[in-house]
């Protein structure tokens, strides 16, 4: 445990003196938030006032930037630079180190979304979440089941220059069909059609159970069910090819 404890002082470190990955992985959802609550927050979607349909959206599009495609282009560049490969030659365990960066994963991600409510009540008047533990029951779910499915893309790029444009490949797509930005049920009937077999329309669809509809999350069982099934696709596809030697040349 001291190990672990270790580890993740370490990767919080590398994490935040890291300008770009801070960036693109913490800041720029919200980023996007104020901009696009700006433009059309004060609307009504389905129902609902922009601004709170959007931080749904924008906590799923969190979820994705954060503990899918940061995860996944840090450990394929790491892998690549050999790190990985003399991490496994010294004391510190496996399951240390991949327990810190997960950990360390998913605290950068519930700041992210402690930012996201509270600029979106201070500049869109959003109400609080009144179901917190649901709420939270709800990121770590989709927090697990997709760091699993980053550390199992990485087993698909075979090189560090090549890690982000494979990753951004597969999650901005998803995110856009997904409804992290707009409404889903606006899209073509073939885009609706690929948005129902996607994880994170039912992250975005189970957030906005909790936060708009103030629903326990024991009773968005579906979405809870889809979004554990990829995990556990993303994690026995990771015990199978995630790889800790370098494989180019």
């Amino acid at each position: 445990m001291r190990l672990l404890l270790h580890q993740l002082r370490n990767e919080q470190r590398l994490f935040w003196r890291s300008r770009e990955l801070a960036f693109f992985t913490f800041a720029l959802p919200i980023v996007f938030f104020v901009l696009l609550g700006s433009v059309y927050g004060g609307d009504r979607i389905e129902g609902v006032r922009g601004s709170s349909y959007l931080l749904a959206g924008l906590l799923g599009y969190g979820l994705s930037a954060t503990t899918f495609a940061g995860l996944a282009i840090v450990t394929v560049i790491r892998r690549e630079d050999g790190i990985l490969k003399r991490l496994r030659g010294t004391p510190l365990p496996a399951w240390a180190y991949l327990g810190a960066v997960l950990a360390s994963t998913l605290l950068v991600y519930a700041l992210q979304t402690a930012c996201l409510i509270l600029l979106g009540h201070l500049l869109f008047d959003t109400p609080i979440p009144q179901r917190w533990l649901s709420l939270a029951l709800a990121l770590l779910v989709g927090g697990l089941a997709f760091a699993a499915l980053g550390l199992a893309l990485t087993a698909a790029v075979r090189s560090a220059e090549g890690s982000s444009a494979v990753v951004n490949a597969v999650y901005l797509p998803m995110a856009f069909i997904s409804g992290s930005f707009f409404s889903p049920h606006s899209f073509p009937g073939f885009l609706e059609a690929i948005a129902e077999v996607l994880p994170l329309t039912y992250f975005i669809d189970l957030v906005r159970d909790i936060v708009l509809a103030h629903r326990p999350i024991w009773q968005s069982w579906e979405p809870v069910a889809v979004i554990a099934a990829w995990g556990a696709v993303g994690l026995l596809a990771a015990l199978r090819w995630f790889r800790w030697q370098p494989r180019q040349g």
